[in-house]
């Protein structure tokens, strides 16, 4: 049943927006104006079906989704025609667990699955203004005939700490607060969402490589402010026809510059790179975006024991800081 907000709401024909996106805390807050949803390691993906009964899937980013998500695109055709859902799709790997490093490489007996967590319009209007217990039953009613590999996020009531247990032992990414009375805020950080990572993980833009065959490691940093900072140098997370990709895509950004504010460090360290050190490296225009898993940051602000997961192409280089 449609609220009287929404059945006086502003049309809305099916067009890309901007993902409202969550801030990065330490510590989830408990209470009764929050409630918590599973944190997944994919791709954020919208999915709209027009008043044609086409569906188009955007990346975060805005590029299309459709043609590589074809499975998903095909279940959302079940969809109300002008209706936009928010959702991450994941790849599930042979052993029954989320794996992005799947999910990027499309390896064989991955299946993909798309979970729904918000509305953004529907039936033709626009949900952005209502809070989100609302737009959650509205989710129910737009996703009513849809089948797999379409799934509903399960919103959860409980406390914090039990969540986080239960999370560490699913092996999730981590846990998304929001607030119940909360609206849709496209492209902002209110703080209305929060989101609490229970593994070391994060992008980071890749500015050069040191070379071997085809490369020995990536060179990656991230921004404060409008500078970019040396994090790391990554050896690990490679198979070989991994390496070969990857490479495919640095040799295009090759550049004379160094693109990193910090460098060289003057103290050696296993994490540093000095003046010396640099003289091996090759430089790239900073676009590219990786996904990398470490175990902690070091007091210099260093990765330790960092690994590849996989290139990023839904995030722009720009928007990548220390979270």
């Amino acid at each position: 049943m449609l609220t009287k907000e929404v059945a006086t709401a502003l049309p809305l024909k099916p067009a890309f927006i901007e993902p409202m996106l969550a801030s990065p805390v330490r510590e989830l807050p408990d209470g009764a104006a929050w409630s918590y949803e599973a944190k997944l390691d994919g791709y954020r993906c919208l999915a709209a079906k027009g008043s044609r009964g086409d569906v188009v899937l955007w990346s975060r980013r805005g590029n299309l989704f459709t043609a590589r998500f074809s499975e998903i695109a095909r279940a959302c055709q079940a969809m109300p025609t002008n209706t936009i859902i928010d959702g991450e799709v994941v790849a599930i790997d042979a052993d029954g667990r989320m794996s992005f490093n799947a999910l990027q490489h499309s390896r064989s007996r991955t299946q993909l699955q798309f979970y729904a967590f918000d509305v953004l319009a529907y039936r033709g209007r626009s949900t952005l203004r209502l809070p989100l217990e609302q737009r959650r039953e509205l989710l129910v009613d737009a996703l009513a005939k849809v089948q797999y590999p379409v799934i509903r996020s399960t919103p959860f009531d409980a406390k914090p700490a039990d969540l986080i247990r239960a999370a560490k032992e699913l092996e999730l990414e981590g846990i998304i607060a929001k607030r119940k009375d909360s609206i849709y805020e496209p492209g902002r950080r209110s703080g209305a969402w929060l989101k609490y990572k229970i593994n070391r993980s994060q992008e980071f833009v890749i500015g050069g490589y040191t070379a071997d065959n085809p490369f020995d490691a990536l060179i990656v940093g991230c921004y404060d402010g409008k500078v970019l900072n040396f994090v790391a140098k990554v050896r690990n997370g490679f198979v070989p026809h991994v390496r070969r990709e990857v490479f495919k895509s640095l040799r295009s950004l090759e550049s004379d510059r160094c693109p990193f504010a910090n460098l060289p460090e003057k103290r050696r360290t296993m994490w540093a790179l000095t003046a010396s050190e640099m003289k091996e490296c090759r430089w790239l225009k900073p676009e590219l975006v990786a996904q990398v898993e470490f175990t902690e940051w070091t007091p210099d602000a260093h990765l330790r024991h960092a690994s590849f997961a996989g290139l990023r192409d839904d995030k722009e280089a720009r928007e990548i800081v220390r979270e």
